[in-house]
């Protein structure tokens, strides 16, 4: 089984406006000049955790980090019509 990289912290974070009522979350870690990489977490409900840093290289890799409409630390407005997409 593989190890997880040490423990580090996101050097920015911010809230994307995606439409009229929702708002994503977004952080960045790792190296700002690295390759970058995006990470989307399973879900839904749940958000992204400090954990899920842990997963890539942060000397190698610009670790990008957001949670879904409705999850974690993005805004939930309690229209599930706008929530979850037609089909």
């Amino acid at each position: 089984m593989r190890t997880l990289y040490p423990a580090i912290k996101p050097y920015a974070t911010r809230h994307l406006q995606v439409d009229d009522i929702h708002e994503i979350y977004i952080e960045e870690c790792g190296s700002q000049d690295g390759l970058p990489v995006l990470f989307v977490h399973g879900g839904p409900g749940a958000g992204c955790t400090e954990q899920d840093r842990r997963f890539f290289d942060p000397e190698k890799y610009r670790i990008i980090l957001f949670d879904q409409r409705g999850s974690g630390r993005s805004s939930l407005m309690l229209n599930w019509i706008t929530i979850i997409p037609l089909h």
